[in-house]
């Protein structure tokens, strides 16, 4: 009977806001480290399924993907989905505000309390204020921004020519499965920089024998200045687009800013090394939406890589705190950049624990392989969201679930 005393009267009220790769990870390791019935673990999304983020450059191109609905990923777990979208949050009252996702704005909304809010709504496309992009650009950071170009490139007939506008990993994947799956477009990449040049030479050196043999126009060292419905304005001339792709990074979703939360100045929430909030201990912000340091105190980049093991720490961090055991630390570092080059070719980067490329790098189809297994494992990791090791579901402590202030 005195055992009961220390569990709490109540459930703490756990909200993950956002079930991309992040929040979906976290939702489901804390009901792996948690008693059921000390904590109530609401999963807050606006879509029914698990979009497979580093893959929508292949729906784009009319590949289709293998359905994830959350309802059944998270079917026994404990946590409970509810599908709305989050359109504000008040970290002073503790609430997140939600409407049903095809409701019209300001209609239907409602809020959610809670004593611990995960944040992991993620990023979308940044188009960096250039003139024409949100009007004419098409963007792959999201289902369904990928199903519109999929639309527009089913329209386009032999010899049209696309713009890829972006040299980064997205954008160096996104055209290379392009003009792999459509042969008869005519496919550009236009690029501020070289051609890969955040890659070691013998990476540089592949990509550039991967663009060639797939007949990628590359457009290096060139910044766009407008975008149209034909074409793109560059600093070197008018490239033709009928469709333009535009890759050049991302956003964070502005809800963060718009709160009390101490931000940086893009946005992201200024967390501590448990993914914790520097100004709010009963928040945690994870992946895209977190300004965490790593290796040399460099912020980590808006990864899939670094995501993750952002949710495995803000979930363990919490369980930890709940429960008055030890609190664990994961240690933040890159390992490679692996990047698909198409379905037949790849390029995995080997990086220092900063992410700055080495002269070691895996290519061609062995690469390619490499890169499906990640892709593999990292969706079986959210479709599987309790089986990751190790589990124990440990006792939440009423004294612990009272906590409000940051504690060692």
């Amino acid at each position: 009977m005195q055992q009961n005393t220390r569990h709490t009267a109540h459930q703490h009220r756990i909200v993950v806001v956002g079930a991309g790769y992040t929040g979906a990870s976290a939702a489901g390791r804390l009901a792996a480290r948690l008693h059921r019935e000390d904590v109530s673990i609401t999963l807050v999304n606006a879509e029914p399924d698990f979009v497979e983020r580093v893959r929508l450059h292949q729906l784009a191109v009319g590949r289709s993907l293998r359905p994830r609905p959350l309802d059944a990923m998270f079917a026994g777990t404990g946590v409970r989905l509810r599908l709305a979208r989050v359109t504000g949050i008040d970290v002073d009252a503790r609430t997140v505000t939600v409407t049903p996702p095809e409701a019209p704005a300001g209609s239907g909304a409602e809020d959610i309390p809670y004593d611990t809010l995960v944040y992991a709504l993620g990023s979308a496309w940044n188009t960096h204020g250039v003139p024409g992009v949100e009007k004419h650009a098409h963007d792959i950071a999201g289902r369904a921004g990928a199903l519109r170009l999929r639309d527009r490139l089913a329209d386009l007939t032999p010899g049209s020519p696309v713009a890829v506008v972006g040299g980064g990993l997205t954008g160096v994947e996104a055209a290379t499965e392009l003009a792999e799956a459509r042969p008869d477009l005519a496919v550009s990449l236009i690029s501020r920089g070289p051609l890969g040049d955040w890659l070691s030479p013998k990476g540089a050196r592949h990509l550039r024998r991967v663009f060639a043999g797939l007949r990628i126009t590359v457009h290096g060292n060139t910044d766009v200045t407008a975008v149209h419905a034909d074409r793109a304005t560059t600093t070197g001339g008018d490239v033709p687009a009928e469709a333009t792709l535009w890759t050049t990074g991302f956003a964070v979703h502005p809800i963060a800013r718009a709160t009390t939360l101490e931000t940086a100045e893009d946005g992201q929430i200024t967390v501590d090394a448990t993914m914790r909030s520097t100004s709010h201990p009963d928040v945690y912000a994870i992946g895209d939406a977190a300004r965490a340091a790593g290796p040399g105190g460099k912020p980590l980049r808006m990864s899939c890589a670094s995501g993750v093991p952002s949710a495995w720490q803000a979930a363990d961090a919490i369980a930890a705190r709940l429960t008055g055991t030890k609190l664990p630390t994961i240690s933040a570092r890159y390992f490679n950049q692996c990047v698909s080059l198409g379905r037949k070719e790849g390029l995995i980067q080997y990086v220092t624990a900063d992410d700055r490329a080495v002269s070691a790098a895996l290519t061609g189809r062995p690469a390619a392989l490499y890169k499906e297994l990640v892709c593999k494992a990292a969706a079986w990791g959210v479709a599987h969201p309790t089986l990751s090791l190790p589990t124990r579901r440990r006792r939440v402590t009423a004294e612990r679930a009272r906590v409000t202030a940051p504690t060692a």
